[in-house]
């Protein structure tokens, strides 16, 4: 039997398992990408697959509170579209 792994969304603080949130990562070159295994090395922040939390995420600029980051308005319309 599997573990499943758990992570707490940064949008609605529930926790979910993983493979039903998004990971975007802060790499060591301060780069922000949406990181589809999991396993990119870097600071990371979990966002549920829901456009309602993304949204929500993208007007009270959540990513760049957590990644510590000035502008990644690119990176929520990728997540949306990866719906």
């Amino acid at each position: 039997m599997r573990k499943i792994i758990l992570r707490t969304c940064i949008c609605s603080k529930k926790l979910l398992d993983r493979e039903s949130m998004f990971r975007v990562v802060k790499t060591p070159n301060h780069e922000i990408i949406i990181d589809p295994t999991y396993l990119v090395k870097g600071r990371g922040a979990y966002l549920s697959k829901d456009k309602d939390i993304i949204m929500t995420a993208k007007k009270r600029r959540l990513l760049e509170k957590h990644l510590k980051v000035v502008d990644v308005e690119s990176i929520y319309d990728e997540l949306i579209k990866l719906l």
